[in-house]
């Protein structure tokens, strides 16, 4: 289907790529990973022409279509509705559409054959492309994608440029090219849309690359994963896990392979120094000379999931409870974004606040630090002291500062070899540390400011959409980081696997109001696909009773047998009843330990009651369902 051999291609006076293949069949699920700035983006734009090779080819079959959503998109802009935007993906359709209304209105007044034959072959065409039906997918996937049926009609301009982006992502995916060119599209998505597009992808019928540092998204999504390194593209038959599992055998292997050529040609350099002056081993000291000089050398593995060691300094010790919310009312205009809510932070807490776009996440992180206007109660703790980052914060940066003056600058007591130690864990080491602010990455400018954030001496952070625009290798080092800081944190995410990692409770938003989860994220979804499915399963068991049928005579033994089933039905109910109670009992038990401070503070512990209380949770929900039915 396309076929990439033997590139090269310069960045200035930079290779990204020297002699890479990567062969693409039709069908493929392809993720592309690396680093930030190995040229994984460069790699979509020499697939679509935007960049020139300087060697090597790319060749696709005649019939390949592509379509490529990139980061460029953002910026697009239009008075058209999203829903008309979108539907550009049908070019022919909506040609066909003007023409037969054109010849409608000519027939009008003047009825020929010629027309009627026209009119017959652009409907035929019509037909055959699924014309009558394209605005039905256009909404599904809009739809899908989180607009709501009221957002539709509503011009692109009023939207952001994540919402734009979106908004493109649906038109590509309208289009059904044979290969889908995706450079990190979850980066503007909330998770339900997320998942939306993961069961897409899934049954999309071309071939999908996706650029993506998400590891669950490219679990759910792709069947093999392709590595960017070392200017060469390694090629894995497997998800992200089967690549972590496979890349780790492959280290290993390269790694004995390295240690034993080191081994060689230090015993090889030892016998030239050794011999080199003596006449007689000339000849033998001219052929370990060569022999070095043609070996292929074999690299030395790096580790990209080193650990590091983050020492944090806090100023003060703050009290028990961080921050206490009281009756929290916030709108804008029309819009209900919390109504009557309340929260309480206490020390310690990792929370995670999660949901989709729209229901008030940045806005409570806001409200949470103090910036936002509210109607109702809020109180911080004694000595507790924020620190708050979020992606606009970027431009808070002093462009002309040096990485390492930014962060002497940011109020932190520590030493500079401390922070270069830091900024070493956040992968700026030796001479890279004076490298200007205004010549950073987006990327790289996120992961000083997070080292800002980290080294404030806060003991309450505040972080919003913190692993947008960072590789995996950085997202694994804020969650060792994160994962070693022993104060409170509130982190806004969409990244599951991030979340899973760090999080010892699940805020979100619903029905404004502010629901707490006190538990980690992987619990969490077995709870909520708990609750679903009893959601589900009640309403069809009502439907069920509701069906009544029509009386009919029933003889003597009949009735027996009836009575006889309605008493063991009633004696079943009672012990349900009976069960439920003791259901109910065991949650209370949980939910009063959890509170106590000696618990509350053996993680072990704590994450042990929460298992213990989702198991509880969902035996005593099936054990409810079966008395609904009993008792209807």
């Amino acid at each position: 289907m396309l076929a990439i051999t033997n590139i090269s291609f310069l960045l200035g006076a930079r290779a990204l790529y020297e002699n890479a293949s990567l062969h693409i069949k039709p069908k493929d699920k392809i993720g592309l990973i690396g680093k930030n700035g190995t040229g994984k983006s460069t790699l979509l734009r020499l697939i679509v022409g935007e960049y020139k090779l300087d060697g090597g080819s790319i060749s696709k079959s005649s019939d390949c279509t592509i379509g490529f959503l990139n980061q460029d998109l953002l910026s697009y802009n239009s008075e058209d509705s999203i829903r008309n935007v979108a539907m550009q993906a049908f070019e022919r359709q909506l040609f066909l559409q003007k023409e037969i209304d054109k010849t409608l209105h000519l027939m009008e007044t003047a009825y020929e054959d010629k027309l009627v034959d026209k009119l017959t072959q652009f409907q035929e065409e019509f037909a055959i492309l699924d014309g009558y039906t394209i605005e039905a997918k256009t909404e599904e996937i809009l739809e899908g994608l989180g607009f709501s049926t009221a957002d539709l009609l509503k011009p692109l301009k009023e939207f952001s440029g994540g919402w734009r982006m979106r908004v493109m992502l649906a038109k590509i995916l309208l289009q059904q090219p044979s290969l889908l060119l995706l450079d990190e599209p979850t980066n503007h998505l909330d998770l339900p849309s997320i998942e939306w597009v993961e069961n897409y992808l899934k049954s999309y019928e071309g071939a999908v690359v996706i650029v993506s540092h998400d590891r669950q998204f490219l679990n759910n999504c792709v069947t093999s994963i392709a590595e960017v390194s070392g200017c060469k593209i390694t090629q894995y038959a497997g998800n992200f896990e089967f690549f972590v599992e496979e890349k780790a055998l492959r280290q290993e292997i390269q790694r004995g392979a390295f240690e034993n050529q080191q081994a060689q040609i230090r015993q090889t350099e030892r016998f030239i120094e050794r011999f080199k002056a003596k006449a007689s081993k000339a000849n033998q000291v001219q052929s370990r000379v060569k022999s070095l000089a043609r070996m292929d050398m074999v690299d030395e593995v790096m580790d990209d999931n080193a650990k590091v060691y983050f020492k944090f300094n806090f100023g003060q010790q703050p009290g028990r409870n961080i921050l206490n919310l009281e009756n929290i009312s916030k709108s804008y205009g029309d819009l209900t974004i919390l109504k009557g809510a309340n929260a309480i932070i206490e020390r310690g807490d990792k929370i995670a606040l999660i949901g989709a776009n729209g229901k008030g996440k940045s806005t409570l992180l806001r409200i949470i630090s103090g910036t936002e206007q509210i109607e109702g109660f809020r109180e911080e703790g004694y000595n507790v002291i924020k620190s708050f980052f979020a992606q606009h914060q970027l431009e808070s940066l002093k462009l002309d500062n040096e990485i390492l003056q930014e962060l002497k600058e940011a109020g932190s007591t520590k030493l500079e070899v401390e922070l270069r130690t830091i900024l070493g864990c956040f992968l700026f080491a030796g001479e890279e540390v004076f490298k200007k602010i205004k010549v950073l990455s987006g990327g790289e400018k996120s992961r000083v400011a997070l080292a800002k954030t980290l080294i404030s001496q806060a003991n309450f952070l505040l972080l919003d959409e913190p692993t947008n625009h960072l590789d995996m290798m950085s997202v694994n080092i804020l969650i060792q980081a994160l994962q070693q800081y022993e104060g409170t944190f509130v982190v806004v995410s969409h990244d599951r696997d991030f979340v899973s990692s760090i999080a010892n409770k699940i805020w979100y938003i619903e029905d404004h109001k502010i629901k707490v989860y006190p538990g980690p994220y992987d619990e969490y979804l077995f709870w909520r696909d708990n609750v679903k499915a009893t959601e589900t399963a009640l309403p069809k068991a009502q439907k069920i009773v509701e069906t009544k049928p029509k009386p009919v005579a029933i003889d003597d033994s009949v009735k027996k047998e009836a009575e006889k089933k309605l008493k063991a039905n009633a004696q079943k109910i009672q012990s349900i009843e009976t069960e439920i109670a003791n259901f109910e009992v065991s949650l209370k038990n949980i939910s009063m330990q959890l509170e106590k401070p000696e618990i509350y503070s053996d993680n072990k512990k704590v994450t042990e009651l929460n298992t213990e209380y989702a198991k509880i949770q969902k035996l005593m929900n099936e054990k409810q369902y079966e008395w609904d039915i009993l008792v209807e």
